[in-house]
């Protein structure tokens, strides 16, 4: 039995956030990108979200 672990993807723009993200609920990362800069753009809090989930999530 594998366990899913939520890690930055080496298909990555930026840091891999938004892929990994994508790659651990088995989506498009496409509509993770979206949503992530619908939060940065409504909200404002996508920055600092991204920021810390870029420090905090490990590597492949």
């Amino acid at each position: 039995m594998s366990s899913k672990r939520l890690c930055k993807s080496n298909d990555k723009k930026l840091f891999g956030v938004c892929a990994g993200i994508a790659e651990y609920f088995d989506i498009d990362p496409t509509i993770v990108r979206v949503v992530w800069i619908l939060l940065v753009l409504c909200a404002g809090t996508g920055v600092l979200a991204y920021i810390i989930a870029a420090l905090v999530m490990p590597n492949n």
